[in-house]
């Protein structure tokens, strides 16, 4: 009876919670890679590293280069972030709706690497945001406790201090977040394709 309940409960109430946290997806498909305009290398490459930065700390960058009979990929790779969740609107590295929530329930870290390719005087971008979900050796309250009896004769020492809250065991992939993606490539392609009064009054 309880299960049934709780079932039309979330299929009356879970739509309207996801309708309301929707607000900054993209709502049509955005290439990935994504074709840019013909530009300056470096304004290209600035526009790329301030719209990443916005969501990731950027630990690795080879800037594009696409003048002086110099033609070179650019590429940058971005540390690893826990997920925003619901109470930490002010971040960005969550997309709204599931993944802000899927970030809320549970331990989910994300990284970006993005490639700029010279095409002529123009440019392709692909960028690519991984998740992981943290894999701990039980859940955050279960009564199970690793300091537990032991029968089979082994000694158990605890010292001083010890930590009895769950251990990581590691970080299980999850594939790739699109959805941040998205918003990534449509910032990036916004910011280098704005007329530039435009782009002063947005900043």
């Amino acid at each position: 009876m309880m299960l049934s309940l709780m079932t039309i409960a979330c299929t009356g109430g879970c739509g309207q919670l996801a309708y309301r946290l929707q607000n900054d997806v993209p709502d049509t498909f955005v290439p990935n890679p994504l074709e840019l305009p013909p530009a300056n290398d470096a304004f290209v490459w600035s526009q790329v590293i301030d719209s990443v930065d916005d969501y990731f700390r950027i630990v690795r960058e080879q800037p594009v280069q696409n003048s002086d009979g110099i033609i070179l990929d650019g590429s940058l790779e971005t540390s690893y972030r826990i997920g925003a969740s619901l109470l930490e609107p002010w971040r960005k590295d969550s997309t709204a709706g599931f993944e802000r929530l899927q970030s809320t329930l549970q331990s989910i870290r994300r990284r970006a690497t993005v490639t700029v390719r010279p095409r002529g005087a123009a440019y392709t971008i692909e960028v690519i945001v991984q998740k992981d979900l943290e894999d701990t050796d039980r859940s955050q309250y279960s009564t199970e406790s690793t300091a537990a009896v032991r029968h089979d004769g082994t000694v158990v020492r605890r010292e001083d201090g010890y930590d009895d809250s769950p251990q990581t065991l590691g970080w299980i992939p999850l594939g790739r977040d699109a959805s941040l993606e998205q918003v990534i490539l449509r910032d990036i392609f916004g910011r280098i394709t704005q007329a530039d009064g435009k782009r002063l009054l947005h900043h």
